[in-house]
């Protein structure tokens, strides 16, 4: 299958085109502006004016980018995020991928050919109403967000990841993975990295601090994959309560350069929450008083630009 990489030096792919990581900047490494799901009725991330409301807030305190995880076939609106970037000048990072197959109607996974899915929204741009301009393609995913099950695999994420490694292998794209409660990231490691030759730090291990097993965590670090710590003010998941154990557990064992922070906002009902705003304002000053001032810098600016670049 051919690619259609970097094809030089590593890259950050935005909707607005390729990015030098170094330009990246303050990053929120896991969130939703737009989502829409079966399992959520009701409940869909479609408000344009709220995800600029929600970027301005997060820009204002600093925030430079933003990494959307909604995935291929759940409303991620490429058109709107690309007008979004625009307006607010803050770096976005969509999604291709599939999330779990509860997700979908039937019909909408049938006779898939996954693999070159997930290849061409990765090196196409978006069909857009305007023209994106003569610089760079516009619209193009910068990751492949896939998931797992509840402490193991099914028939589905088996046959998502096996595409997704195809596509890394394409195109050096980094791959996300939601791991439904925190677990099942060994299970994942094995598919991915041992299975699949899919390179540990090209994965990103996302919503482990929900299942708070600090050994469980530290054996993820040590396999060289980044750790995704998400959604602040999920009173329904171990996240804030636990964060910080989490954060001190893992830095006291040498794996500073495996963290990411992200908000993880992913229905309406939600959007009245900290948010990514939460990030910048209130987080990051904590991190500051308990662990010094190099860590915000480490996990929202140096780990994600390496993390995201294209191999």
């Amino acid at each position: 299958m051919s690619g259609g990489g970097s094809g030089g030096s590593p890259a950050v792919r935005t909707v607005l085109g390729d990015l030098d990581p170094a330009e990246l900047g303050v990053c929120d490494a896991h969130d939703h502006l737009f989502m829409r799901s079966r399992l959520l009725p009701g409940q869909e991330l479609d408000d344009v004016a709220a995800a600029e409301s929600e970027l301005r807030a997060f820009a204002a305190l600093g925030g430079q980018a933003v990494v959307q995880w909604t995935p291929h076939g759940m409303g991620r609106r490429r058109p709107d995020l690309i007008a979004l970037s625009r307006a607010t000048e803050v770096h976005l990072v969509a999604a291709t991928g599939l999330h779990q197959a509860a997700h979908y109607a039937p019909e909408q996974l049938r006779d898939l050919d996954l693999a070159q899915l997930f290849v061409t929204e990765l090196t196409e741009p978006a069909e857009l109403t305007e023209p994106a301009g003569p610089a760079q393609p516009a619209g193009r995913a910068g990751l492949i967000k896939v998931a797992g099950g509840f402490h193991g695999l099914d028939r589905h994420a088996r046959r998502t990841m096996t595409a997704a490694a195809e596509a890394h292998h394409a195109t050096g794209a980094p791959i996300a993975v939601h791991h439904e409660l925190g677990t099942g990231a060994l299970d994942v490691l094995g598919l991915l990295c041992d299975r699949l030759g899919v390179p540990p730090h090209r994965v990103i291990l996302g919503h482990l601090n929900r299942f708070p097993d600090l050994r469980l965590q530290r054996q993820a670090a040590e396999s060289g994959a980044y750790v995704a710590l998400d959604g602040p003010s999920r009173a329904n998941h171990a996240t804030d309560h636990h964060l910080f154990d989490t954060l001190a557990a893992l830095l006291e064992a040498g794996h500073a350069e495996r963290l990411l922070l992200g908000g993880d906002t992913t229905t309406s009902a939600a959007r009245g929450a900290p948010g990514m705003p939460y990030l910048l304002a209130t987080l990051r000053p904590r991190l500051v008083r308990e662990f010094g001032a190099d860590l915000p810098d480490l996990v929202f600016r140096t780990n994600p630009a390496r993390a995201l670049a294209f191999a």
